[in-house]
């Protein structure tokens, strides 16, 4: 069913929510996301930036052996 999508969609966490939902300070957390150990931010607006909840829940899940897919293109 599509609802289900609908009920639960994937929030955006701001840099405090990032911090407070991981345990993690706000240079650990930039330094382990330039590594590629920690899920990159999304751009919200021009001076906005936050993390996508379900990307932050699947680090949660993982945080030793989490390696974004993306790493090494920019």
């Amino acid at each position: 069913m599509i609802a289900t999508q609908a009920q639960h969609p994937d929030r955006i966490l701001r840099i405090k929510a990032a911090l407070a939902l991981t345990g993690l300070t706000r240079s650990t957390l930039y330094r382990k996301m330039d590594a590629g150990t920690f899920p990159k931010n999304t751009r919200i607006s021009t001076r906005c930036m936050g993390w996508r909840e379900s990307a932050v829940f699947e680090w949660l899940d993982a945080p030793l052996s989490y390696e974004t897919t993306d790493r090494g293109l920019q």
